[in-house]
This record gives structure tokens, C-alpha cells and sequence, in this order.
């Protein structure tokens, strides 16, 4: 699924990214796996890797298996099974399953932004490097926003 050309003298990578989400209750939907496959479908993005995780009631944490169904009926996770390429080792299982709640279900995503590949390796042919990098919580942009329409208004 990753189909990168190592053998290439310029590797076109775009940045590459993760999320862990959790499902607090065990129960994934599968209502926004739709959206993710559009952003694939797309070319926007290339899944690298995918994993769930089960944490149960006394912190215990075990993988699950994308197409076995235990999680929830899957919640359509089986789509990606076989989408593991061993970027996610046992140490970013446990830290990823550290954050979740007890009881939860959480789904790991590592992520190529294929849309910047073209950049992103313009940029390093050039000799630049990344120095920093950030994203600004959804929560927090829509409270700023919410603040400054309130002093506008």
C-alpha cells in the first residue's frame, strides 16, 4: 500500500503524520471512515499504517485485529486490513494505548500528506530543514474565533 521508490536518488515524500483517536465506549461507528477514504481515493493523502487497540476496564492493552469485527462490528475498519507496513512498532502501541480511557477502542493512523510530496522535496533539495512545526487544536481555533467575533460585536 505505501508503493515508495527507495531505489530513486530523490525520494518524493510529503510529510508524514499520525493520530490516535479513541472510541471511549468500545463502539467505532465507521461514520467517518468514508471521508478517509475520499482523502485517499483523492491522492491527498497515503495511509502508511493502521492499528486498533483495545484497553480494557483495568488498563490492560491488546491489539485488535482490523478484520476480526471485535471492535464494535469493526466499524468498518476492515478495510484496511493488511494496510500495516511495521511503521507502528511496540513502543508506539503502548504509548498510543497509554492515552486511551479505559473501556476504549482506539484506532492509530499513520499518514503520508501526498499533496506536499512535490514541496516538501523542493524544499529539501534546496537544503532546507523543518525547525519547527505545530497544529492548533480545532477546540482552540473555534474559541478564538468565538472570542474575537465577541469583541467585534
Amino acid at each position: 500500500m505505501t508503493d515508495i521508490d527507495t531505489s530513486a536518488d530523490e525520494v518524493e515524500l510529503g510529510p508524514v503524520d499520525y493520530l490516535v483517536v479513541e472510541y471511549p465506549d468500545g463502539q467505532p461507528t465507521g461514520e467517518a471512515l468514508p471521508y478517509l477514504i475520499d482523502l485517499v481515493d483523492r491522492g491527498l493523502i497515503r495511509i502508511l499504517d493502521v492499528a486498533l487497540l483495545a484497553k480494557d476496564a483495568g488498563g490492560a492493552i491488546s491489539g485488535v485485529s482490523l478484520g476480526d469485527g471485535s471492535a464494535g462490528g469493526d466499524g468498518g475498519f476492515s478495510v484496511f486490513d493488511g494496510a500495516a507496513t511495521g511503521i507502528l512498532d511496540d513502543l508506539d502501541l503502548a504509548e498510543a494505548g497509554a492515552v486511551l480511557t479505559p473501556g476504549a477502542i482506539g484506532a492509530i493512523l499513520v499518514y503520508e500528506n501526498t499533496w506536499a510530496a512535490g514541496f516538501a522535496s523542493a524544499l529539501r533539495r534546496a537544503g532546507a530543514q523543518l525547525v519547527a512545526q505545530g497544529r492548533i487544536p480545532v477546540n482552540a481555533l473555534l474559541a478564538a474565533l468565538e472570542e474575537s467575533e465577541e469583541e467585534d460585536g
